[in-house]
C-alpha cells in the first residue's frame, strides 16, 4: 500500500514541478527542468499507461539519442517546446478538475439533453463546444457520462446514438476555434505572423457551419424530453460559466498582447489565475476544497510532451537541410495548404497524434511560408486538427466516449461521421487553397 501511494505522490509532485517550470519558463534553465519533470512523471506512471503513449514517449527517447549525436542544440529547443505544451495541458486539466465539481457545470451539462431531437442535437453539440473551451477533454467526460447514464437506464436508442454524435462533433470543432486549445495555441506559436482575431474570424464560422451540416447525418428519433425541469440550468448558471470563459480568454489576450508573452504561456497563466480565484472564493465561503492530484496525467504528458519533443527535433533537422527560403510558385503553396487537412486526417487514422503533425507542419512550413498568406496555413492546421478529433477512432475523445457509452470508437467517430468528415475536409482544403492563392 505504501509503495503505490508514494509513486502517486511523486508523479503528482513532478507534474506540479513541470507546471511551475512552464510558468517560470522565462527564467534560464526552467525549460530543461520542466522537460525533466515531465519525463520523470511519465517514467513513474509507465506501468499504468496505455500502449500509444508508451510508443510516443519511447520514440521521443530515440529522438533524443539521435539529437545528441546529430546536433545537441536541438535538445534545448525541443525541451522548450515540451515544457511549454506540457504546462499548457496541465494548467487546462487543473482548471477542468476544479470546474467539473461545480454545481453550475452539472446543471448545464444535464440541461443539454432537453427539448426535441433537432434542438437536443444542436444544444449538445454547441454546448459541448462551449464547455470544451475551459475543460478540454473534461467536457467529453462530463457530458458523455450523462449519455452513458441514459444508456444504462433506457438502453441503446437513436436518441443516445445521436447524442454521442453531437458530443463528439461538438468537441471536435473546439480545436478549430477555442483560444485555449492546444491546436490554436500551437498554430499561433509556430506562425508568429498570424493573429488570433484573424484566425477566429474564419475558424468560428467554419465550426458553426460544420456542426449544422452534421444535422444531415443523424438517425430519425421520436421527440421526447430526457431531462426533468428542475435539473436544467437557469440563466445564472449559464452567465457564470460564460463569464468565466470570457475572463480566461481576456486574460490570454492581456498576457499575450500587453505583456508580449508567448500564447502557450499566456493560456497557462490565465487558467492558473482562474483556479486560484476559484479557490480563494471557496476559502472565503469556508468550503472544504481537496487538493487536485496530478498522479493520473502520465498518458497525457507522454503524448503531448513526447510529440512536442519529436516534432521540434525533426523540424530542426529538416530546416537545417534547407538553404534559404524556397521560391515556389503561388499555386504550389496553395496546393500544400490544401493538403494539410488531409494529412492530419490520414495520420489520425494511423494513430498519429495531431500534435506531432501540427508541430512538423507548423515547424517546417511555418518558417518558410509566405508571411502574407499565413492565414491559409493556419486555417488548414486548425480545421484539419478538429476534423481529425471527431472523425478518427484513435482520438482521445472517441476512446473516452467508447468507455462511457459502450459504442465502439470506430463506429461512433469514423463510420457515423465519415461523410461529414470528408465534406469538412473538402471545405477546409478549398478555403486553405483559396486564401493562400489569393494572399501569397
Amino acid at each position: 500500500m505504501r509503495k503505490p501511494f508514494l509513486q502517486h505522490t511523486l508523479r503528482s509532485s513532478f507534474a506540479y514541478v513541470a507546471l511551475m517550470a512552464a510558468v517560470l519558463s522565462l527564467l534560464p534553465g526552467m525549460a530543461l527542468v520542466g522537460a525533466l519533470a515531465v519525463s520523470l512523471a511519465v517514467i513513474l506512471g509507465w506501468q499504468d499507461m496505455r500502449y500509444v503513449p508508451r510508443a510516443v514517449f519511447a520514440f521521443a527517447v530515440l529522438t533524443l539519442a539521435f539529437a545528441l549525436g546529430h546536433n545537441p542544440a536541438l535538445i534545448v529547443t525541443a525541451a522548450v517546446s515540451m515544457t511549454r505544451l506540457a504546462g499548457l495541458v496541465l494548467a487546462v486539466m487543473l482548471l477542468s478538475n476544479v470546474l467539473a465539481r461545480t454545481r453550475d457545470l452539472q446543471r448545464i451539462s444535464a440541461s443539454l439533453f432537453g427539448g426535441k431531437p433537432l434542438m437536443r442535437y444542436l444544444s449538445l453539440a454547441y454546448g459541448t463546444s462551449l464547455v470544451s473551451v475551459p475543460l478540454n477533454f473534461g467536457s467529453v467526460a462530463v457530458v458523455g457520462s450523462l449519455v452513458g447514464e441514459r444508456i444504462r437506464r433506457n438502453g441503446d436508442s437513436p436518441a443516445t446514438r445521436n447524442a454521442t454524435r453531437a458530443v463528439l462533433r461538438g468537441f471536435g470543432v473546439a480545436p478549430v476555434f477555442s483560444p485555449l486549445s492546444i491546436s490554436v495555441v500551437l498554430t499561433l506559436t509556430l506562425l508568429p505572423g498570424l493573429g488570433i482575431v484573424q484566425l477566429l474570424l474564419l475558424a468560428v464560422p467554419f465550426s458553426i457551419v460544420l456542426v449544422l451540416v452534421g444535422l444531415l447525418w443523424r438517425e430519425p428519433e421520436p421527440a421526447q424530453d430526457l431531462v426533468a425541469q428542475e435539473d436544467r440550468a437557469g440563466s445564472g448558471s449559464w452567465l457564470r460559466f460564460s463569464g468565466l470563459i470570457l475572463a480566461v480568454c481576456a486574460g490570454v489576450f492581456l498576457f499575450s498582447h500587453q505583456y508580449q508573452l508567448s500564447y502557450a504561456h499566456s493560456v497557462a497563466l490565465s487558467c492558473l489565475a482562474a483556479v486560484l480565484l476559484y479557490r480563494v472564493l471557496g476559502w472565503l465561503r469556508r468550503e472544504r476544497q481537496p487538493w487536485s492530484s496530478m498522479a493520473n496525467v502520465s498518458n497525457e504528458l507522454a503524448i503531448v510532451g513526447g510529440s512536442a519533443f519529436i516534432g521540434a527535433v525533426i523540424s530542426g533537422v529538416v530546416l537545417g537541410q534547407i538553404d534559404g527560403n524556397p521560391q515556389l510558385p503561388v499555386w504550389l503553396w496553395a496546393m500544400l495548404a490544401a493538403g494539410v487537412p488531409w494529412l492530419f486526417f490520414a495520420a489520425g487514422l494511423g494513430g498519429v497524434n495531431p500534435i506531432v503533425i501540427g508541430t512538423l507542419v507548423g515547424g517546417i512550413l511555418g518558417s518558410l511560408w509566405p508571411e502574407s498568406a499565413q492565414i491559409g496555413l493556419g486555417i488548414a492546421m486548425v480545421t484539419g486538427w478538429g476534423i481529425t478529433a471527431f472523425g478518427t477512432p484513435f482520438a482521445a475523445n472517441a476512446l473516452i466516449m467508447e468507455r462511457l457509452t459502450g459504442y465502439r470508437a470506430r463506429d461512433a467517430s469514423f463510420r457515423w461521421s465519415l461523410a461529414l468528415s470528408l465534406s469538412g475536409l473538402m471545405a477546409a482544403s478549398l478555403m486553405a487553397f483559396g486564401l493562400t492563392f489569393w494572399l501569397a
